[in-house]
């Protein structure tokens, strides 16, 4: 055979074996979530339909998980009513929901102590990171919430942008 026939030959296959993989995005037909609850005490997130739990998951935190979130830097998670207002299907950590942390009370809170108050705060799969230090260390986010990957592929189907986010103590 060709040189000039392999190439194409070869392509195809590999084309073909890659949409054999299986996709990190998931269909999700069930009720809707119409609410996430995190115990951070209790290292448990909840998926709400109602009031009815829909789903439970443990969770990793910020590697300082007591107390709520106040500067940049300080490795806690936060405390409060936030929703999801972003999704990241190129995340460093699988796939990812951005929570809306800082609200303006935190932003105004950090600003009035002279501080940033830090953002970029997720629900997120471990990605080779946590595959590293979720075995060794549960609590290892610099403030998100972790859970495994296979985790966040279900999490990342079930939850529509805007869904609110209860992050208890």
């Amino acid at each position: 055979m060709k040189l000039s026939l392999r190439l194409p030959i070869a392509a195809m296959l590999l084309a073909l074996a890659a949409s054999c993989a299986p996709s990190k995005f998931k269909t999700y037909d069930g009720p809707p979530v119409t609410q996430i609850v995190v115990n951070k005490s209790q290292r448990q997130m909840l998926f709400l339909s109602g009031s009815s739990v829909i789903a439970a998951y443990d969770v990793g935190l910020g590697n300082e998980p007591v107390g709520h979130k106040q500067f940049s830097g300080d490795g806690k998670t936060p405390e409060g009513l936030y929703y999801i207002d972003r999704r990241n299907p190129d995340s460093s950590y699988h796939l990812s929901l951005g929570i809306s942390y800082p609200n303006p009370v935190d932003s105004g809170f950090a600003l009035a102590q002279g501080q940033d108050p830090g953002g970029d705060i997720f629900i997120h799969g471990w990605g080779p990171e946590g595959h590293a230090l979720a075995p060794r260390k549960r609590d290892w986010t610099a403030g998100c919430i972790a859970v495994r990957d296979d985790q966040i592929e279900d999490i990342y189907a079930m939850v529509r942008d805007g869904t609110p986010v209860l992050i208890n103590p």
